[in-house]
């Protein structure tokens, strides 16, 4: 096995994560046509709705009921960074911020003191179908910050840098930096309380797209990193001198650069990269603290205040069908992709 590769691990629904990161899914559905109220134009029927994981005829509801995603839920004490590739994602929350961003733009919410917040996937289009993907990535936040305010930012693919190398046959990789910075090009920024802020933290989130035929070198970050590569889509690969196949995770030695030369299909990968937090971790659900007092007092506090109330009428929050991408903060703030 190559020195640079330290352990090899299969994907399955929820992906092996490392400090600083303490989950990841990957969501991919191929969802049919739309109705005009952005539900499937389909039958629900036999579907074991509010937990509907089956991928039955390609597609999941999720814990929606009418509209597929995640109605409304809290968090504390962690970041998530959702990176939809296709589809779109109807953001909600208790502090009165909401959203509609899809189409290679990413939301990175530090959830802090807590928060509530919903995460619906409106279906828009009634003529063809409505593919959806996209990651979510859990990210630590230390013990110092677990209890910042809630905030929330839009990275929007317009502005997300794509770094793109060609190799000596003419083949282009494409590296989409989400966190992080690779060379003299560096990530947009997030938000002020996360553990990536500190760049000394060398947190990286990258979409890597290699060509058939294609080879790429990812170049060495500094040592003592957790730094993981998933190959989620393609046929096979060839990473510094290893022949591996789609469907893998590997665990990286993060001081040593690393080839990867393309032998199937167009790949595609994702690298989670960071310095550990090295803080006790007690997590249950949707909180994420350091001790357990501090997690007893996190299910207080949520059944005690509900994280500020909820203010939206339905707890499965859509956004109307023509509002488009956008993003309403909760200082009244509104932006929308340039």
């Amino acid at each position: 096995m190559s020195s640079a590769i330290l352990k090899r691990l299969p994907l399955q629904m929820f992906w092996p994560t490392f400090d600083p990161f303490l989950f990841c899914a990957f969501h991919k559905d191929r969802y049919p046509k739309a109705t005009a109220e952005m539900e499937p134009a389909a039958s629900l029927q036999g579907r074991p709705l509010g937990q509907d994981f089956h991928g039955i005829d390609g597609w999941r509801m999720y814990h929606g009921r009418k509209v597929p995603g995640f109605p409304v839920h809290p968090h504390r004490g962690f970041e998530t960074v959702t990176i939809v590739n296709q589809g779109f994602v109807d953001h909600a929350d208790s502090i009165g911020a909401a959203g509609r961003y899809g189409q290679g733009d990413t939301q990175w919410m530090t959830a802090g003191s807590g928060v509530q917040h919903s995460e619906m996937f409106p279906l828009l289009d009634e003529e063809n179908e409505n593919p959806l993907e996209l990651f979510q990535v859990w990210l630590n936040l230390p013990a110092k910050n677990k209890m910042v305010p809630p905030h929330f930012g839009m990275l929007w693919n317009e502005d997300t840098p794509i770094v793109k190398h060609q190799d000596a046959n003419g083949a282009e990789t494409s590296v989409k930096i989400i966190a992080g910075e690779l060379g003299s090009v560096t990530a947009l920024d997030c938000p002020p309380d996360s553990w990536a802020a500190d760049k000394n933290n060398d947190v990286a989130i990258w979409l890597i797209d290699v060509p058939e035929t294609g080879l790429w070198t990812m170049p060495k970050a500094q040592s003592g990193l957790n730094r993981t590569l998933y190959f989620f889509e393609g046929g096979s690969a060839v990473i510094d001198g290893v022949e591996v196949s789609v469907n893998e995770a590997f665990v990286l030695k993060s001081d040593e650069a690393l080839s990867i030369q393309n032998t199937g299909k167009k790949a595609r990968f994702l690298l989670l990269q960071g310095k550990p937090i090295g803080e006790h971790v007690e997590q249950h659900g949707p909180f994420v603290m350091n001790t357990r007092q501090e997690l007893q007092k996190a299910f207080h506090d949520y059944q005690r205040t509900q994280f500020g109330g909820w203010p939206w009428p339905r707890n499965d929050q859509v956004h109307d069908k023509t509002k488009g991408r956008f993003a309403h903060h909760a200082d009244k703030l509104d932006e929308r992709p340039a």
